[in-house]
């Protein structure tokens, strides 16, 4: 194929990935993004396998050096503190790789390579979209990587519609010098907590809660701690006496939107968060939009334009609706309120972690070992 001029909007994880897989093939990459500056809002991400296996097709060897590798999963009971099931990964995961990272540092690493491999990235530039099926004055394909509130996707799909889901988030980063590289997850009544080590001596924090009342869905709420402090009050003392460590804390509600039917129209095509938001219940938001990343770039190296574009939603839409949805019923199972429900599911998946282990994450394989770098496209 002819080398493109290509427009992303967006400069998040799937649009940077994107500008750099496109770029190193030979086309014309210009990437615009509304934000003045990359922020850090989003702290911690957790790349899965899945997505360590796009970073390592697109040569960011640097990426796991700088970053925490993760060794285990651990539940435990909210209110009493005491371990309900340890998932050990060094054990029971063989080849797969998950790294804990800072969503900035990422970010970073990305944008570093897309330019060094060509492409352009201006901020603070607002871009409307064209009308339907049109792309801007002059380009061959925009890419719509502006995630959850994309205006792209009115464009090429309709406007998702999205429901308040009955729960809400706070988001955080504490200093922490402890270095345990492991996910705790705290379960309560209609709620829980997860904390995992990042870079950098930090922690992350990111906790749930089910409530009637919400909040914008939007990562740059702010929020007092005291609040967060409040929900969590009836937690163990380790929770406790890390919350007393959050001097500020951003606040969203978590909507459920649906998975766009249509990702491309003419000249235009979503990625990412733009054509399927996902609830974050199983840590798959940022892998989902390496995978579009690489899928869109390996089918427009193959077909010609068009082909490549509806290839493209043909191979990525079951996939991503299937992890869309497991993502929605996976937040039910950690908010059990009645006390002897609760303790039944706690001592079946302290049964299931010991005596069948590799059991448990093998349900998730779909998932993990899913490497879109080796798909026929």
């Amino acid at each position: 194929m002819r080398p493109l001029k290509i427009t992303i909007a967006g400069a998040g994880i799937g649009g940077l990935a994107a500008a750099l897989a496109l770029a190193r093939d030979g086309h014309s990459i210009r990437v615009i993004e509304r934000a003045h500056e990359l922020s850090q809002v989003g702290a911690g991400i957790q790349v899965s396998p899945n997505g360590m296996a796009v970073l390592g097709a697109l040569g960011l060897e640097e990426f796991p050096t700088e970053t925490v590798r993760l060794e285990a999963v651990r539940l435990r009971d909210g209110p009493n503190g005491r371990e309900v099931a340890t998932l050990d990964f060094r054990r029971h995961a063989g080849d797969l790789r998950w790294q804990l990272s800072h969503r900035s540092t990422l970010v970073a690493q990305l944008a570093a390579a897309a330019r060094c491999a060509g492409a352009a990235i201006d901020l603070g530039v607002d871009c409307m979209p064209p009308p339907a099926g049109q792309a801007l004055e002059g380009e061959d394909l925009l890419i719509g990587a502006d995630g959850i509130k994309s205006r792209m996707r009115t464009r090429v799909d309709n406007a998702s519609h999205p429901f308040f889901t009955g729960q809400v988030a706070w988001r955080t980063v504490i200093p922490d010098a402890r270095y345990e590289p492991v996910v705790e997850v705290h379960m309560g009544p209609g709620r829980h907590l997860v904390t995992y080590p990042i870079e950098g001596g930090q922690r992350n924090i990111v906790a749930f809660e089910e409530r009637a009342n919400w909040v914008e869905e939007s990562w740059t709420h702010e929020d007092d701690p005291n609040n967060l402090r409040a929900a969590f009050s009836g937690f163990g003392s380790g929770v406790r006496r890390m919350l007393e460590s959050v001097e500020s804390v951003h606040l969203w509600g978590l909507f459920r939107h649906r998975v766009a039917r249509r990702w491309v129209h003419g000249r235009k095509v979503l990625l990412g968060d733009a054509a399927h938001p996902t609830l974050p219940f199983l840590a798959q938001g940022a892998n989902l939009a390496l995978e579009d990343a690489w899928v869109l770039a390996a089918a427009i190296r193959r077909h010609d334009l068009q082909a490549a574009l509806e290839r493209y939603q043909a191979l990525r839409l079951p996939r991503t609706t299937r992890i869309v949805n497991a993502a929605t019923r996976n937040a039910r199972n950690y908010h059990i309120r009645i006390s002897p429900l609760r303790i039944a599911a706690h001592t079946a998946l302290k049964i299931a972690s010991t005596v069948a282990p590799a059991a448990m994450l093998k349900r998730f394989d779909w998932i993990y070992r899913h490497d879109v770098t080796s798909l026929e496209v």
